[in-house]
């Protein structure tokens, strides 16, 4: 894992400007490397989902530097990143945004679509366990079912990189635990280089690293000598 994927140096994230400014980053340092899963670890306003956004082209940073292998994301217009986003970036949510009129197959095809050289929708849900259940619809299956179909949509096009926000936060932990499964197989057997966000501290031991923020700032980065199956996390 020495390839460095992100390189995140002394950012900052301001929300207002003067009196009403909100420091949602505080100067982060943070290095990610190819092939590695990563938990990002911490409690609600802690500025995990900010630094997610800024990895994955969805927001800006105020100031510092993020880079993307050789790009700089910090100078990158809003038409180059939606590029960078649909090119590299698999995004999953707490929440499912699956259409509730398509199939699980039809959901994952909307990416399949416009993508360059992506999976087919039925590799995709096979990867995730859901193979039997390609032309269900969304009410017909459960929440960790619809989860999985979420994580599918994001792997079909074959992202160099997997950001989870909360993938869990809505699920009970054996649902969770099914869906953590899924998304350590892409990155074990495609090597997707991964970040999940979580305020769940049982999570952590899946990770090859874990970042614990807290008030803005990476607080502690942990290396993890030996990984544990999702199947024996304490939840």
């Amino acid at each position: 894992m020495s390839t460095a994927v992100f390189r995140v140096e002394n950012v900052t994230k301001v929300y207002g400007t003067g009196d009403a400014a909100v420091y949602a980053l505080r100067g982060v340092d943070a290095t990610l490397y190819e092939g590695e899963l990563s938990v990002v670890l911490g409690p609600s306003g802690s500025g995990k989902s900010t630094f997610l956004n800024i990895l994955g082209g969805l927001d800006l940073a105020s100031s510092g530097s993020v880079r993307f292998r050789d790009r700089d994301l910090t100078r990158a217009s809003q038409r180059e990143l939606t590029r960078f986003r649909r090119r590299h970036v698999g995004f999953v949510f707490q929440f499912y945004n699956l259409i509730p009129s398509l199939t699980a197959r039809e959901n994952v095809a909307l990416v399949t679509e416009i993508a360059d050289a992506p999976m087919k929708p039925e590799e995709a849900l096979g990867m995730v366990g859901l193979g039997e259940r390609l032309d269900h619809f969304p009410a017909q299956l459960s929440g960790g079912e619809q989860q999985r179909v979420a994580v599918a949509r994001a792997i079909a096009k074959k992202p160099e990189v997997l950001l989870c926000d909360e993938p869990t936060g809505a699920l009970d932990s054996q649902t969770g635990i099914a869906v953590l499964k899924a998304i350590d197989r892409i990155n074990t057997e495609l090597g997707t280089t991964t970040a999940i966000i979580t305020h769940n501290a049982g999570i952590q031991a899946m990770a090859h690293r874990v970042f614990s923020f807290a008030d803005g700032r990476i607080a502690q980065m942990i290396e993890n000598e030996t990984r544990i199956d999702p199947d024996e996390l304490t939840w």
